[in-house]
């Protein structure tokens, strides 16, 4: 079980003249997929890349498991505790579909060959079949590259997965099947799911909704809860 949580975390640009983030309270949570949503410029990005400790906060704090990520390696916390999910999907256009899988446990010392055994499971679990194993992303549709992003997300073993507009760049059907593959990773296999989006119909589907305005959150509760 994996708790996030972040506590009246503040966050200003540097020669800003107001804060982009203004006493943010929120939780996170193995087997649920959380949306964050907000109009653009509501510091929905911006959160999601502290959380994933790629900025600081100008106050407050991220904790997970009860750690202040101000306390710990952020580049170990970022290689095996969480992992980041991209809208341009960021594949490493020259390694192919199982070699972008293969990356990341590679560079953790993971033999070749059982990294490759790995990757392959992946692959097929997020729906994409043996030939398409060999293509390099550009020869892969949107969706495809997305589903392989996924993929390399879960080969760090972290059970964080944080997804910044995951369908942005996807019609509705590759946006859909993202969704369900999301959705089942959080509810079946116990993964903590933080998606931001400004799609309100991909944030009903979720769990639970924090709406950011005005650098403000407050979770909206669901009907059925």
């Amino acid at each position: 079980m994996v708790k996030l949580a972040v506590e009246n975390v503040n966050y200003r640009y540097k020669n800003g003249e107001r804060d982009v983030l203004q006493g943010v309270n929120c939780e996170f949570e193995s087997g649920k997929l959380t949306a964050i949503v907000g109009p653009s410029g509501s510091g929905k990005t911006t959160l999601l890349s502290i959380i994933a400790g790629l900025d600081t906060p100008s106050s407050g704090n991220v904790l997970i498991d009860g750690e202040p990520l101000a306390k710990l390696n952020l580049d170990q916390y970022r290689r095996e505790r969480v992992s980041m999910i991209f809208q341009a999907f960021h594949l490493f256009p020259l390694l192919t579909a199982i070699e972008n899988v293969c990356y990341p446990m590679e560079m953790v010392g993971i033999s070749q060959a059982e990294a490759k055994v790995k990757a392959k499971k992946l692959l097929e679990s997020v729906q994409i079949s043996v030939d398409k194993h060999g293509r390099y992303p550009a020869n892969l549709s949107g969706g495809e590259q997305q589903r392989v992003a996924i993929a390399r997300a879960l080969s760090t073993g972290s059970q964080v997965l944080l997804a910044d507009e995951p369908t942005g760049n996807l019609d509705v059907a590759n946006g859909n099947i993202v969704m369900d593959i999301l959705h089942k990773l959080a509810n079946e296999k116990g993964y903590c799911v933080v998606v931001v989006t400004h799609n309100l119909e991909i944030a009903e589907t979720a769990d639970r909704i924090f709406k950011i305005s005005d650098g403000i959150s407050r979770e909206e509760l669901r009907c059925d809860e």
